[in-house]
């Protein structure tokens, strides 16, 4: 079945930068495309970011984070990360990753990003 281990959040001033990273075990993930979601508060969760499978050259955004928001991915890593600049208010949530469109993980336990204005 595998498992995702998502790290990488914290507090961080608005405008300021963090990267997240989705640590795969279990199987890999080299054939998946990938993606990044978020859960705010009291919301559902939402698409942010995805990143075709094998080499991962080609991504796609949200449009509230186009621009400041980068997906890649590190297959000998198993891993897929989010790099986040430019960090707002309404970006505040717990982020998760999983393979996409279809899911096939359980879903791990997120991380928290906390912007701070």
């Amino acid at each position: 079945q595998g498992r995702l281990v998502e790290s990488g959040g914290g507090l961080v001033q608005a405008g300021g930068s963090l990267r997240l990273s989705c640590a795969a075990s279990g199987r890999a993930i080299r054939e998946y495309a990938m993606a990044w979601w978020r859960q705010a508060l009291g919301k559902e969760r939402e698409f942010v970011a995805g990143i075709s499978e094998w080499s991962g050259n080609s991504a796609h955004y949200r449009a509230s984070v186009e621009g400041r928001f980068t997906i890649s991915r590190d297959n000998a890593k198993n891993t897929v990360y989010l790099q986040m600049n430019s960090l707002k208010d309404e970006d505040a949530a717990v982020y998760y990753c999983n393979t996409h469109p279809r899911q096939t993980f359980d879903w791990g336990q997120g991380t928290q990003v906390s912007v701070s204005s």
